[in-house]
């Protein structure tokens, strides 16, 4: 539900407030998201995966048990990744992903309008 003119107008009174009062304060709670803690779980869940897909496929050459531990970290990591992702839902992945396109300006999405101009260009 969209806010009334009036809560609006509340809302930038007090952000301006905060700003003039806290400017370090007013920096950092822009510059944090609620879903900062769910980044780094993600990363360390992935590194997990890679480190459990090379022990597997390394510890098969060794031993079953070593290459089984492997598989069960690849298990652990998947599913931590996927419980993760559930617990940020759609709004959550919406800003990691704006959060990583910020933060990596040379990766570029190709969407509909890419599409049309390499047409229009050919």
């Amino acid at each position: 539900m969209p806010l009334s003119e009036n809560e609006q107008n509340i809302l930038d009174e007090i952000e301006r407030h905060l700003h003039q009062s806290d400017p370090r304060l007013a920096r950092e709670v822009s510059e944090t998201t609620v879903y900062r803690h769910a980044l780094g779980s993600l990363k360390w869940l992935v590194v997990g995966f890679a480190v459990g897909l090379v022990l597997m496929v390394a510890g098969l050459a060794l031993h079953f048990m070593i290459a089984f531990v492997g598989f069960l970290m690849m298990l652990g990591a998947a599913l931590g990744f996927e419980r993760n992702l559930r617990l940020m839902g759609r709004a959550g992945l919406n800003s990691v992903s704006t959060a990583f396109r910020a933060a990596n300006p040379n990766v570029r999405r190709k969407g509909i309008s890419d599409d049309e101009e390499e047409e229009e260009s050919t």
